[in-house]
């Protein structure tokens, strides 16, 4: 079947939600944080370094800078999902680390259920404000994740994150990693499911995806994000966006902000 998405209206501004159905297999970076619950469908992902198994009722919750890929699905699956901006979950948790599955029946997974049943009733601004509170407030109850990552490849993240508008080598990653380079790689591309130079360009396109939604415009993104020019800015924007920089710049700048095609469109792949 073809990938089917529909946006969802939402009376609480910054909040963005959304039902997609496919039975491609899919893989991509988390940019916000989202609870997404499984309508119908079973599947395996992989994400911090584990598989997990999905099934109707499930929830998968993610963080901003995740990895999530999918390894197979028992026919087509359908997801509800939500994602909320950074910023207000941080604020209000102080960036905990958190299970990224709770299974069909954890009483845990209780408040985000309530919030995708206000989302899925069109429920009014205090209504929603209500649930999206109580979900927020959740994530506590979901804290003490153990760290699926093991330290070498903890530091290497954080490089790459602090750095990725800089260039960065093999060599140096490895240096504050503190492993030789061979065994980092292996490492970061079985613990994370991308390899170091593949997790750097999605965080580089993220960030060009908000400059451009801040209004910078398209030829002067490539050396903010630390790409060399405009052609390896398109290429890569195209393969991991789904369009080009010039077009997500007109489309977010034409639309209103409750029904923009291309967010859409992008909400695949960094959705689910």
């Amino acid at each position: 079947m073809a990938t089917r998405k529909h946006v969802l209206s939402v009376s609480v501004p910054g909040l963005r939600a959304l039902r997609w159905s496919s039975d491609e297999l899919y893989v991509g970076m988390k940019e916000t944080y989202t609870i997404t619950r499984v309508e119908a469908g079973r599947s395996s992902f992989f994400t911090r370094g584990k598989v997990w198994s999905s099934a109707a009722g499930s929830l998968r919750i993610q963080a901003p800078g995740d990895i999530v890929r999918d390894l197979s699905r028992d026919g087509p699956t359908t997801y509800q999902i939500v994602a909320f901006p950074p910023r207000t979950v941080d604020e209000a948790t102080r960036k905990l680390c958190i299970h990224p599955h709770l299974a069909a029946g954890d009483e845990r997974g209780a408040p985000f259920h309530r919030l995708h049943a206000a989302v899925q009733a069109g429920a009014g601004r205090l209504a929603l404000e209500v649930a999206i509170a109580e979900a927020i407030s959740a994530f506590s109850a979901i804290s003490g994740a153990k760290r699926e990552y093991q330290r070498p490849v903890r530091r290497a993240l954080e490089l790459l994150r602090e750095h990725q508008n800089d260039e960065v080598t093999l060599d140096a990653l490895a240096d504050h990693a503190g492993m030789d380079k061979f065994h980092l790689c292996r490492a970061f591309r079985a613990q994370v499911g991308l390899p170091p130079h593949a997790y750097l360009t999605r965080l580089r396109i993220m960030r060009a995806k908000e400059l451009l939604a801040a209004g910078v415009r398209p030829s002067e993104i490539a050396p903010r994000v630390g790409l060399y020019d405009q052609s390896q800015l398109n290429r890569h924007f195209r393969r991991i966006v789904g369009t080009t920089p010039g077009a997500y710049a007109r489309e977010l700048n034409l639309s209103p902000p409750s029904a923009k095609p291309l967010r859409q469109r992008a909400a695949k792949r960094s959705a689910s």
